[in-house]
């Protein structure tokens, strides 16, 4: 009977058995296709949130929302099951001389083997997790229809703010008599050879009102004229299409039939341009290969003919000089505040007391200017919006309390500035846009050093490696790109032409934290209450900003928390104890005074996960610890201006998996503790694969250390 009870058990577990066997042995692979589905889903998102983004009921956009934060939550978990993967496979421990090889072998052999079979089991349930939000997206709101006319059919407030500064009277235009007339001189006087201008700046700075407006007044000095409003989605035969019928217009004539394809249209406006001297408006260029398309078209006949192109992104004007004379015009200062005053007034008083603002209304409305930080699209949109409401103070006042991120979100008029902005952000290849979101930890108006900028997206792990170049070099290349774009704008430069400091203006700032909250890069915006009363099982990332008077308590209410920053906290008692049980976490840093205690001891046991640990502008360190079996997954630490810092963490060489230390505006002293060349603690660091250390005021790595250097 026992025989038969094994043999009935045996026959029900060994299939089991066998399919666990299988999922062990196929683990790597389910991890490999995994990974590659995480990038394809990560697209999904993006489209996804383009399609909430294009979305105009408010209702609608609301729960299309409510299912792309789904959406991202299968990805975090995507992401947490190939960690847990990549850990497990790194965390095999040293064979114990105490006990007998083999029985801890198979000791050791038998517990991965458990840990695989979970992780197996973990990727099947997170595949059917992302299977069925990816599914339950698509049957509520089907995303390639969407897609296809979500660029093509926006709403019309917002394709109204777009075409607006095409239609606008010459008397509104304000601020902008300097770079009206050498705008003009441009295209009226020099050379005779076909020259491209190219008006560039930031979202909303007035390109297209002031190329529109010169536009207007000299386009009867020219044979021929053309105004093209090219956006982020064109075809070439398109543009060349509307080229022709604006040439045609001109003379009077019908566009001629049958020309379709690239080489007849091209042909068609040639024989229209020849021996003319033409001037053509190309209005928000996005895209440098533009050129490319029409450059064919747009033929030098050596008389003076001129190109004009209105574009958020400085590249594209650099491109066009592979075979064209070119001239840059950068609209980058700001209205003045009795400039920014008298376009507002224009707007919001432009159906009553003659286009001036009555006095009782003058003290609320320098008030609201100020909050557009001289950006004349923000003026006149919400000129616009006040000229139908009452003139009344309280009103006005309420108006003026409430003109934040959170209005922009709710008002569609003020919704289409950070449409507008945001485009900006869509267009960004996806490596930039974690750089840029990353102005969003700073405050409004804070001008960031570019070179410690770099040094944090390193640090994060924005920076990709490239072949041939140090990271540094890549974080350049980012940041250089946000530039051209108009995304990041210029304090000051290195001698070398470098960018030495920089910022973003304002309403990219908020455009940035309106970004940070849609897309989950931080959960700072969502910290309201410290005393948080129901776990938040799903946290992945937090960001804590300003003083606590001590650390809290709730923290270990996050159990999926992978990383944690804490800015200004200035915790004056040791907070990792409340964190170094954190199952999951895997990167730290404290920055701006985070902590203000004298030692931070890393303790034995603790932070087993960790991978990255980053100390920043911490000015009462003095002592780091780190007792042997801590940190022991780490492989980069940040240290970064830690001026009463003199010795180097004790116990950094016991941190095995350690792989890169970078040591930025370090004190005097410390740096000459790890110099090679006698440096009484180099010993510590010099199994460390890399090291590199900026001494301070250093543009470029002063040391670059580590056993993979000797």
């Amino acid at each position: 009977m026992a025989e038969t009870a094994v043999s009935l058990a045996g026959k029900h577990a060994l299939p089991k058995i066998l399919e666990a066997i299988k999922m062990v042995r196929d683990l790597p692979k389910e991890v490999r296709d995994i990974t590659d589905e995480l990038e394809s889903f990560q697209d999904f998102i993006n489209d996804a949130d383009k399609v909430a983004e294009a979305e105009q009921d408010d209702g609608r956009r609301h729960r299309i929302k409510e299912r792309v934060v789904r959406l991202r939550e299968a990805a975090f978990h995507m992401e947490d099951v190939i960690d847990e993967y990549n850990i497990s496979c790194e965390d095999k421990q040293p064979g114990d001389p105490r006990c007998a090889a083999l029985l801890c072998e198979a000791v050791d052999f038998i517990k991965t083997q458990i840990l695989r079979l979970q992780s197996a089991y973990k990727i099947q349930d997170v595949k059917s997790l992302v299977r069925a939000e990816r599914d339950g997206f698509q049957t509520h709101f089907p995303l390639e229809p969407r897609l296809t006319s979500s660029r093509g059919n926006q709403d019309v407030t917002w394709q109204k703010l777009r075409m607006d500064p095409l239609f606008i009277e010459e008397n509104d235009v304000v601020g902008l008599d300097g770079p009206r007339d050498t705008l003009k001189n441009w295209l009226t006087k020099g050379r005779e050879k076909r020259t491209v201008i190219s008006v560039v700046g930031i979202p909303g700075v007035g390109k297209t009102t002031l190329a529109k407006q010169v536009y207007d007044q000299v386009r009867n000095n020219f044979d021929y004229y053309a105004l093209i409003t090219v956006s982020q989605s064109y075809s070439a035969e398109g543009l060349l299409r509307r080229l022709l019928d604006e040439l045609c217009k001109v003379n009077k004539e019908k566009p001629p039939k049958g020309v379709s394809n690239m080489e007849s249209l091209t042909e068609e406006v040639r024989n229209r341009l020849r021996n003319k001297r033409y001037v053509v408006l190309f209005d928000d260029v996005w895209n440098e290969t533009f050129w490319d398309h029409i450059e064919s078209a747009v033929i030098d006949n050596k008389n003076g003919s001129r190109i004009l192109i209105t574009t958020r992104d400085v590249k594209v004007a650099g491109y066009c000089k592979k075979s064209s004379f070119v001239e840059v015009l950068k609209l980058e200062e700001p209205l003045t505040e009795e400039e920014s005053l008298k376009l507002f007034s224009k707007k919001a008083f432009q159906y009553s007391s003659d286009g001036d603002c009555p006095e009782e209304l003058k003290d609320m409305s320098l008030e609201i200017v100020r909050k557009c930080k001289g950006l004349p699209l923000a003026i006149v949109v919400i000129g616009g919006l006040l000229s139908q409401k009452d003139e009344s103070a309280p009103e006005w006042k309420q108006f003026s309390e409430n003109l934040c991120l959170d209005q922009l979100e709710r008002n569609s008029k003020l919704n289409s500035i950070t449409k507008i902005l945001g485009l900006s952000y869509e267009d960004l290849p996806i490596n930039l846009r974690s750089c840029l979101l990353y102005f969003g930890m700073y405050p409004e108006d804070y001008e960031i050093k570019s070179d410690r900028l770099i040094r944090q997206w390193i640090a994060e792990g924005f920076v990709k490696h490239e072949t041939g170049k140090i990271l540094e070099e890549v974080g350049q290349q980012y940041l250089s790109g946000l530039v051209r774009r108009s995304l990041v704008q210029v304090s000051s430069f290195r001698i070398d032409g470098k960018v030495k400091r920089c910022r973003v203006h304002d309403l990219i700032h908020d455009m940035i934290l309106r970004k940070v909250k849609d897309t989950g890069f931080s959960d700072e915006s969502e910290v309201i209450d410290l005393y948080i009363t129901s776990p938040m099982s799903t946290l992945r990332k937090l960001d804590l900003s300003g003083t606590l008077t001590r650390f809290p308590n709730w923290i270990s209410q996050f159990p999926n928390l992978v990383h944690l920053r804490l800015w200004g906290s200035r915790l004056t008692n040791d907070a990792l104890n409340s964190l170094k049980n954190m199952p999951r976490l895997m990167y730290l840093c404290f920055v701006l005074n985070a902590y203000e205690g004298e030692t931070l001891h890393f303790q034995c046991g603790g932070f087993q996960k960790l991978k990255q640990l980053s100390l920043s502008s911490l000015d009462q360190l003095k002592c780091i610890l780190i007792d042997r079996g801590a940190l022991c997954s780490v492989e980069k630490i940040v240290l970064q201006d830690l001026s009463q810092l003199k010795t180097v963490p004790s116990g950094i060489q016991h941190l095995e998996k350690l792989k890169d230390i970078i040591i930025d505006d370090m004190p005097t002293e410390f740096e000459q503790r790890i110099a090679p060349d006698g440096g009484e603690d180099h010993w510590i660091i010099q199994d460390v694969p890399h090291v590199r250390i900026w001494s301070r005021g250093a543009e470029e790595p002063s040391h670059i250390l580590g056993r993979s250097h000797h």
